[in-house]
């Protein structure tokens, strides 16, 4: 997957006029290897050679391009992920009120599909076409409770 995921990422920061450099690759291979989503901190710790401006900068160009995505916790530092549509791995979020922890979940086949059709439902009553859904369930992890 990771020579797809690599060409994918290339042509989608090249129809927004952008390279994909070595710093860009780096987090792409950082995030590809991550179970959960990180923080900026989390992945530096795994990727030495990163510099934090500059991951940084790098983080919010590809998450304006659709390669990555934030995922808002309840402490002051945002996670990275990868765009689902680049790792065909459907999931969802629990998300830790106390210390803001970010876990990732996936449902059954089934479950899924009544949700899909929930809200779908949810939508179609407001006149809101639903392009993908997140669900994230805010609360404390085995931790802190």
């Amino acid at each position: 997957m990771a020579v797809d995921l690599h060409t994918t990422v290339a042509e989608r920061l090249q129809e927004s006029d952008q390279r994909y450099t070595r710093g860009r690759r780096a987090l792409v291979d950082v995030l590809e290897q991550a179970t959960r989503p990180l923080t900026i901190q989390e992945i530096l710790q795994r990727d030495r050679g990163l510099a934090q401006s500059s991951a940084y900068r790098n983080l919010v160009l590809m998450e304006a391009t659709g390669v990555v995505h934030r995922v808002v916790s309840t402490d002051e530092f945002a996670r990275f992920e990868l765009a689902e549509h680049l790792t065909d791995h459907h999931h969802h979020h629990l998300i830790c009120t106390q210390c803001g922890q970010v876990a990732d979940f996936t449902v059954s086949p089934e479950v899924e599909e009544a949700l899909d059709r929930a809200l779908s439902r949810a939508a179609d009553d407001a006149g809101f076409e639903v392009q993908d859904h997140r669900l994230d369930l805010v609360g404390r992890c085995r931790r802190c409770a």
